[in-house]
């Protein structure tokens, strides 16, 4: 699995944007946390309270990342330049490493 993680301010407003304006289908939501999804294109919309937004500095357009899906959290972080700690959410547990350019990818362990 692969998506990308967008922070938003008003969750209620974003699901209305995605699903209205451009065809995404909601999925499901983790309290803060909708996921919304166009064909294999999947989105979590991020808001206030949301642990995707508890890293320094988070902020909608600056911490927007693709997230890819581990078996091993620890292994997959191991020896990678972080942004920030490991978060444990109400579906897994994650972390949001860098590449060699200094773009964001979240590692994230399912639950």
């Amino acid at each position: 699995m692969a998506a990308a993680r967008y922070l938003v301010d008003d969750l209620e407003a974003a699901v209305r944007f995605y699903t209205g304006r451009l065809g995404f289908a909601e999925r499901r939501s983790f309290g803060p946390v909708t996921l919304v999804q166009r064909g294999d294109l999947e989105i979590w919309l991020s808001a206030p309270g949301s642990s995707g937004r508890e890293q320094e500095g988070a902020t909608p357009g600056g911490w927007n990342r693709i997230v890819l899906e581990v078996t091993d959290l620890d292994e997959a972080v191991e020896g990678l330049p972080t942004r920030g700690r490991r978060v444990d959410g109400p579906a897994g547990s994650w972390c949001v490493v860098e590449d060699p350019w200094g773009n964001p990818i979240e590692l994230f362990q399912p639950k």
